[in-house]
């Protein structure tokens, strides 16, 4: 059955080849790119490719290739609001924020998904590897990862509402990303050899910290490294270079190896501590999503991820309050870290997951 679908289209291959399947299906398709941000307005050449004329020129070369109609939304200023300014008021108070969860929370699945409404279309269609299904034992919509585990992007999407999951399609979440590159070649889309992002969009040479102090014109004061019991170590460049579990770039030497354990803000000091005092057993996560299942009424079995790339660990999740998740690990887990999200899987469905606090 033909659906009316506007298919996010970054420039990349991925996005590409989900147009592509969607025509093909015979869908009603109108490709979008979203102008997030101006390379200038956090600090990056004008030619740097990311969020650029080329990723337009990208995009628009496929739509054309495929005869649908292409549009550029300029999402900028809301980028700002709900995406940059967050990230650097987390650094600026010890937290360490995860970008892209915010920006399919509040820019992918909430302002392009009305948007895809304003305009009559009935589906957003994204290059994300997962899967949604409906679960009618529960009369709930799910989501599960992708059958690519090297690719599956599930834990960035555990925000999704029930609604945004009834009206979004993840074509590619069936298919491994080698196959993906192999249509894209086989149709000769311009991107079909383009590399994948790696890093935060608007800060690609990871430099998180450079992009802070030109985006605010601040410059942050020097502190001291600690040890656990308050021992000066040496001194800092300032709080918003330091993350929790870290090691690299603290320019110290030590006779034994530390990692940053704390940032302690008030009184703007760095502490450090081996890495065997980095492991906890619990956390607590607050603005909670739960997609499976509408409340965790009693404590629930599940394995639980703290990090994009941290293998999910079995825990025993319960719910305190409607907006908190209290999580406690089998095992006790490494530089948890406030910031950053928890989502918790039954298998291989998303059971849900909140930031960590």
């Amino acid at each position: 059955m033909s659906s009316k679908v506007l298919i996010a289209m970054s420039g990349g291959v991925d996005s590409s080849v989900a147009a592509y399947l969607m025509k093909a299906a015979g869908h009603d398709c109108i490709g979008a790119t979203m102008k997030l941000f101006y390379n200038e307005d956090v600090g990056l050449s004008k030619n740097h490719s990311c969020c650029s004329v080329d990723d337009v020129a990208d995009a628009r070369a496929v739509a054309t290739a495929l005869d649908i109609p292409y549009y550029v939304f300029n999402f900028s200023e809301r980028f700002k609001e709900e995406v940059l300014d967050k990230f650097v008021c987390c650094y600026e108070n010890g937290i360490t924020p995860n970008p892209c969860i915010e920006c399919n929370r509040h820019l992918k699945f909430e302002y392009l998904y009305n948007r895809c409404k304003e305009l009559g279309y009935e589906y957003v269609v994204t290059g994300h590897y997962a899967t949604i299904a409906y679960d009618t034992t529960s009369g709930r919509y799910i989501l599960r990862r992708a059958v690519d585990p090297a690719k599956d992007q599930s834990y960035v999407l555990y925000s999704m509402t029930q609604d945004q999951l009834a009206h979004t399609i993840f074509p590619l979440g069936v298919m491994t990303k080698a196959a993906a590159r192999q249509i894209a070649s086989e149709h000769g889309f311009i991107n079909a050899k383009k590399h994948d992002s790696q890093d935060i969009c608007f800060v690609p040479d990871g430099k998180y910290y450079n992009f802070i102090e030109q985006y605010t014109g601040k410059t942050y004061p020097e502190g001291n490294f600690v040890d656990e019991e308050g021992n000066i170590l040496g001194r800092h460049k300032g709080i918003i270079r330091y993350t929790v579990g870290q090691r690299k770039g603290l320019g110290l030497s030590l006779k034994e190896p530390l990692y940053v354990k704390k940032v302690d803000i008030a009184r703007n000091e760095i502490v450090l501590a081996p890495d065997k005092n980095l492991y906890s057993s619990a956390l607590t996560a607050k603005d909670i999503n739960l997609i499976s299942v509408t409340s965790i009424d009693a404590p629930m079995r599940v394995k639980a991820k703290v990090r994009y790339r941290h293998t999910e660990q079995w825990a025993t999740v319960t719910q305190p309050t409607p907006d908190t998740l209290h999580v406690q690990f089998d095992e006790p887990q490494r530089a948890i870290t406030s910031g950053q999200a928890v989502v918790l899987y039954d298998g291989d469905i998303v059971v849900g997951g909140g930031t960590i606090i």
